[in-house]
């Protein structure tokens, strides 16, 4: 069975066991990631092609590593201005397992981890923290008492020569 895949922009054709390095994708190595956008779902002569995703298709796979590609040297050199700029870039990629191709609504073996909902929850405590601080303010009022301002001394008189 295959399937083809829709992921960092990229198709790839997988097949169940097979290692595949695809753009960066969230998590850590031992989670189990999800591609819903299924392009063509197959076996052998017959596939089922979708328009544009196969529907209730989904491709489980287990994220092997998280590395950065070889470094790729940007260098521009203007002729005879003695003038030259050199950058570095490396692309990071995420290998991944494929475990399971599943068609037709099947639920996978094995439940995907949820990097997103990690993410969202420190930012709801931080909201709330700012909240319970409020009424805090509010109760450590205390009373001023007006200060009495201290009088003027009066200004030197200048001596006249």
């Amino acid at each position: 069975m295959f399937a083809v895949i829709k992921t960092g922009g990229k198709q790839y054709r997988v097949s169940p066991s097979q290692l595949v390095k695809v753009e960066k994708v969230a998590g850590n190595a031992g989670d189990i990631v999800e591609f819903n956008q299924v392009l063509v779902v197959g076996e052998g002569e017959t596939a089922t092609i979708g328009t544009p995703v196969v529907a209730d298709a989904l491709v489980t796979a287990e994220v092997v590593e998280q590395a950065r590609a070889r470094k790729v040297i940007a260098f521009k050199k203007r002729r005879r201005q003695n003038s030259k700029r050199i950058r570095g870039h490396r692309q990071e990629f995420t290998t991944i397992r494929i475990s399971e191709i599943l068609t037709g609504g099947a639920k996978p073996s094995k439940a995907a981890t949820k990097p997103a909902e990690k993410a969202a929850k420190p930012v709801a405590a931080k909201e709330a923290a700012p909240k319970a601080e409020k009424p805090a303010a509010k109760k450590a009022k205390t009373e001023t008492t007006e200060k009495k301002a201290a009088p003027k001394k009066a200004a030197a008189k200048k001596s006249e020569k």
